[in-house]
């Protein structure tokens, strides 16, 4: 049955958050700020925390930043997966991608049905992997943010969580290119 096994150990991981907006501020960066609450509060470490324009090369180049950085295990995106001409975090993030994680589109999309019904179609939330660093694009509302954590993340990202969860696999990642 899947859940949390409280007789295994916790293990933090180092989650960095990037908020893609050409509007927005840190003083007013109310997705960002949540994703940081829920990462710090389910005891994992927040790595760095950055807001980049809607532009591909800036979200790029500072995906490349943290997948390269081995104080990075996670990134957590939020903003520009809609379908209007500025949204492009998904094209910036699929550049990067070694793999893509197809199932997450799929489980955002159900966990964010009960919530916002067939609004949540309007959403291009992606997740692949690059370099070892497990990456997350999820929408910028609060709402979406709150919904990818509480339904997903808070999961996900917990060592404890069974049958399986990413934590365990982020060792092995990179398995390929030892040979």
């Amino acid at each position: 049955m899947a859940g949390i096994d409280e007789s295994r150990d916790f293990k933090p991981i180092r989650i960095a958050v990037m908020t893609v907006s050409d509007s927005r501020h840190a003083a007013d960066d109310e997705s960002g700020s949540l994703l940081v609450d829920r990462l710090q509060s389910a005891g994992h470490t927040l790595a760095d925390r950055a807001i980049v324009k809607d532009e591909v090369a800036d979200i790029v180049a500072k995906l490349k930043d943290w997948i390269a950085s081995s104080d990075v295990d996670a990134v957590i995106s939020t903003g520009g997966t809609g379908l209007t001409g500025r949204d492009v975090t998904p094209e910036a993030f699929q550049s990067v991608f070694e793999k893509e994680i197809d199932g997450f589109s799929a489980v955002f999309h159900m966990v964010s049905f009960k919530t916002v019904a067939t609004s949540t179609m309007q959403s291009r939330a992606c997740a692949g992997i690059a370099g070892g660093t497990l990456l997350f694009a999820v929408p910028g509302s609060p709402g979406a943010c709150k919904d990818a954590w509480d339904g997903i993340f808070q999961y996900q990202l917990d060592s404890r969580h069974r049958p399986c969860n990413f934590v365990e696999i982020i060792p092995r990642l990179e398995e390929h290119k030892t040979g």
